[in-house]
Parts: C-alpha cells; structure tokens; sequence
C-alpha cells in the first residue's frame, strides 16, 4: 500500500467517519432526535461558532461602555470629554459673571445702596461733548419748529433713543395721589402714591418677574425686568398676585395696595423705576393725576 492510500485511509477513517447520535426520551425510549455528524463537521461547525461569538464580543465592546477599559477608545473618549468639559465650563463661567453683575445691580435696586452724585445723568450731554467742532451744529427751521413743539406738549427729559421709544408705552402702576416725590440726593429713589388699601397695582409695562417677596418693612415687594433695561419695583403691597419667574403684560393686576408698618404716609405704593442699574425719575416716563 502506496502512502497516498494509506494518508487517504486515515483521513477517511479519523476524519469522514460518520457518527450518528440519538436524542431518546429517557421514559419511553424513543428517538426524538438524530444526527449523523464526523469530525470533520465538528470541527467546521465548531470554527465558525467560535468566530460568530468573537465578532459578537467585538461589536458588544466597541458599541457599549465596556470600550473605555480598552487603551486606545479610552484614552481618545476621555480627550473628547475634557474639550468639551473645558469648552462648557468656560461658558459657565461667563455665565455665572454675568448673573453676579445683574444680582449686584438688581441688589442696589431692592436695597437703594447708591450714591446719588454716582448716578448717569442723561446720555445725550456726552454725545453733544463729543460732536466734532466741524459738523454744522445749527438747527434747521424743521427742527426748532419740532422743539417748540415738543416744549409746549411734553415736560418729559429727552432720552436715547430706546428710552424714548420705550417711556411711551409705561403709564401709572395704580391710580392714586402722589405723596412723595422721586429724591435722588435724599435716598427716596421712586415716588409714592397714596390709595386706598386693597387697590390694585398693575404692571407699568410688559416684563418679567425676577424678584416677589414679603418683609415685615415693605410688605410685599415685587421688582418685574421690561424691555430696554429698564426694572420697575412696587413696595409696600398688601398681597401679590404674582412670583418669580411670571410673564406679566401690560397693565395686568400684579398685586394690592397695603399698609406700611409705622409708616406716616398711611396705605401707598412705593414706586420705583430703574434704568441700567440707575434710578430714574418716574415722572419722566408716565403721567401721573
């Protein structure tokens, strides 16, 4: 016998020989299942078993969490994680400056910790500063017809141009008699209105209400952002009608007049209004009775 045929015979023999195996029902005995397997099969079968489970594991790993225990995804995920912690961070932190200024203005607003000799005056007397002397300053006929105009009909300061559109829209928080009047040199930055208790207070502008809460001093007190930069606040209110974080319209009843503890004026409103961080005269801004 050749060594092919002999190599042949083991092959075919170890290899290809054909074994069955029988599934039986152990009680009965009975077939229920048979397979006629040999090695070779076994072994095909079992290679690509063994390759299905390893791509499996893979994509399990390269897909889910488990990836960061492996060098190299979790060295690249963790760079990718710090950019984008530092990035948002930094965002934070630009946020939280801003906030601490606007605290600290909306502060001076609750509190009136402001000099008076510190407070902006009107914008337009720095413009006028600062026009070139080479620009015609002389007024056109239009123009002097436009401040006769404007003197015999208004009393109001002129403004920016943004305040000036904006004090048209503000009218009286609640309909009373005026009883102190806006002194900035004398710390009483807004002015007061006398009204019967329970009177309603409203809204001298769309805004938002950043500030509502009650003291034993001023009562209710609720201070309401508007447009423009402008910040209105109303002390001494029986009741509040509204919270922190509310969308107010104009006009719209926000709370009541009430009664200030030991205070000689009797039931009023405390009526301030602020401008970049400033108080501002109200009578500028609204027509009061």
């Amino acid at each position: 016998m050749t060594f092919k045929e002999r190599f042949s015979k083991i092959i075919h023999g170890k290899w290809l020989f054909k074994y069955r195996v029988v599934i039986m029902n152990e009680a009965s005995l009975e077939e229920v299942k048979t397979f006629r397997l040999n090695r070779l099969n076994v072994f095909v079968y079992s290679g690509l078993f063994a390759i299905l489970m390893i791509t499996l594991t893979i994509l399990v790993i390269i897909y889910s969490p488990l990836r960061q225990y492996i060098l190299g995804f979790s060295e690249a995920d963790q760079r990718k994680q710090i950019v984008d912690l530092t990035f948002h961070t930094d965002s934070l932190q630009q946020r939280i400056m801003s906030n601490d200024a606007y605290f600290l203005s909306l502060q001076k607003v609750l509190t009136g910790d402001i000099e008076p000799e510190k407070i902006n005056k009107d914008s337009i007397l720095n413009a006028i500063q600062q026009v070139p002397t080479e620009v015609n300053l002389q007024a056109s006929e239009e123009e002097m017809n436009l401040r006769a105009d404007v003197a015999e009909e208004e009393r109001y300061n002129v403004f920016a141009s943004a305040t000036a559109n904006t004090q048209k829209s503000f009218f009286p928080p609640v309909e009373g008699v005026r009883s102190e009047e806006f002194k900035a040199d004398k710390r009483h930055y807004g002015i007061d209105l006398s009204a019967p208790e329970g009177t309603p207070v409203k809204a001298v502008n769309e805004g938002t209400v950043v500030f509502a809460e009650w003291s034993a001093q001023t009562g209710f007190v609720l201070v309401i952002e508007h447009p423009h930069n402008f910040v209105s606040v109303y002390k001494y209110n029986a009741a509040s009608t509204k919270q922190a974080g509310d969308k107010v319209r104009a006009g719209e009843v926000i709370a009541q007049v009430g009664h200030a503890a030991g205070h000689s004026l009797g039931t009023h409103l405390h009526f301030e209004l602020w401008h970049e961080g400033y108080p501002v005269d109200p009578l500028n801004y609204m027509n009061f009775k």
